[in-house]
């Protein structure tokens, strides 16, 4: 829609084939349905959270950012709020409101959004694309071609494959001979081992310190303070999401990685230390099944007291100091495998795709094929949460159709 938007206003005569329904499918369930489209940050900040391919974004960026997106917003008459960490959303809490401000614009400029549409294949002449083979959704008989002086691609990654991103443009790519990085599922929950986190769903942790661990590594390839659930499967929440991003590629390689939880990560050790010493010394007589009844969530303490492999009937002041080593340990060092993802279905967005090298990131052209372009979440360009997703899809689309419009009307 980014894309029709600038290349409509550029004077271009476009259509849009969309495979769903509706336009902008996938808007209506980003955010939790409210839609946080963009960030408040400078966007030098953008880069930092990039995690693939941030220097492809320069052109994007410079053409269409932030500020950009956010007028472009009010001005179709959609308020805005900036929430926790500069997320940009509409006032209404409606991803609707979103969806609407691009469907208007693009029916002020009279561009046609022919829906229910599958791609199927381009059609490539002298070395150019100019056009594109579709049929309506479910019926391929209904084939037919739509002729054009550019092709922008648009088509999504492989998340939420519901809302019509499947990856099915990847075989077309590829009989182009264009080179198509692994896709894999990113910001996504992750799958444990232990049956000890299972034990904890539904509790949620504020205020902690994730860690994981490589084999070739000495350092955490991942550390970060946050949010964090347990769930039925392994782990989920802020840290986690923005943790699957950074490790998916380790993980793919390495097949399961170590990770600890410090859960008093703003309590130095020696105070930490202390803090136990006193919790002996103020419950002498209380039985070790009491020692974590004020350091930590009720769900969480028969974890704790089961991998402490203390005797919980043992009283306080008969606790050796090793075993509250032991204790400070758990508390810094809480253990558990990472053995996989969540998988594309609760992924929210697609890491890998088109590669980078293949399309010219002042243009977005693809490089083999004049009349060719692409953008969006396609590319092996991804970010993490906060609106920095959302932001370098617009902007590439923005792009994109701008420099379209400009090729064409630059040729007659």
């Amino acid at each position: 829609m980014a894309a029709a938007v600038s290349a409509a206003e550029k004077g271009a005569k476009v259509t849009i084939l969309e495979r769903n329904e509706k336009a902008g499918k996938k808007i209506y369930i980003t955010g939790k349905g409210r839609c946080n489209f963009t960030n408040a940050a400078p966007i030098d900040d953008f880069y930092a959270n990039i995690v693939t391919n941030p220097k492809f974004m320069y052109s994007a960026f410079a053409h269409f950012d932030n500020n950009d997106l956010i007028k472009f917003i009010e001005d179709s008459g959609v308020r805005t709020k900036v929430e926790r960490g500069g997320r940009l959303f509409p006032e209404s809490d409606r991803a609707s409101d979103i969806t609407k401000a691009f469907t208007n614009r693009l029916h002020e400029l009279g561009v046609e959004i022919k829906l229910n549409t599958r791609v199927l294949g381009l059609i490539e002449e002298n070395g150019a694309v100019v056009g594109v083979k579709a049929c309506e959704e479910g019926h391929i008989s209904s084939q037919r071609e739509y002729r054009a002086d550019a092709v922008i691609l648009a088509c999504g990654g492989k998340s939420y494959p519901t809302t019509g991103s499947d990856g099915n443009i990847i075989p077309v790519l590829k009989n182009l001979g264009l080179k198509e990085n692994e896709c894999y599922p990113a910001l996504v929950p992750l799958e444990t081992e232990e049956d000890y986190i299972k034990e904890m769903q539904g509790l949620s942790l504020k205020n902690v310190e994730l860690r994981i661990f490589s084999e070739k590594k000495k350092k955490p390839i991942y550390d970060e303070f946050g949010e964090m659930l347990f769930t039925h499967f392994g782990i989920s929440g802020p840290i986690v999401l923005s943790a699957s991003s950074k490790i998916a590629k380790t993980l793919i390689k390495e097949e399961q990685l170590k990770a600890e939880i410090d859960l008093k990560p703003h309590l130095e050790e020696e105070k930490l230390r202390n803090r136990l010493i006193r919790i002996v010394e103020e419950n002498p007589n209380k039985s070790f099944a009491h020692f974590f009844d004020d350091l930590l969530p009720s769900k969480m303490i028969p974890v704790m007291l089961e991998l402490s492999g203390i005797d919980t009937s043992k009283k306080l002041n008969s606790v050796t100091k090793q075993e509250r080593e032991e204790v400070l340990n758990l508390l810094r060092h809480f253990p558990l495998t990472i053995t996989g993802t969540r998988g594309f279905k609760e992924a929210i967005i697609t890491g890998g795709g088109l590669s980078v090298k293949e399309v010219d990131p002042k243009t977005m052209q693809v490089k083999k094929f004049p009349g060719l372009y692409a953008c969006g979440e396609m590319l092996d360009v991804d970010a993490l949460t906060g609106g920095f997703n959302l932001q370098s899809a617009f902007s590439m689309g923005a792009l994109a159709g701008y420099s379209a419009a400009l090729s064409q009307t630059s040729r007659y």
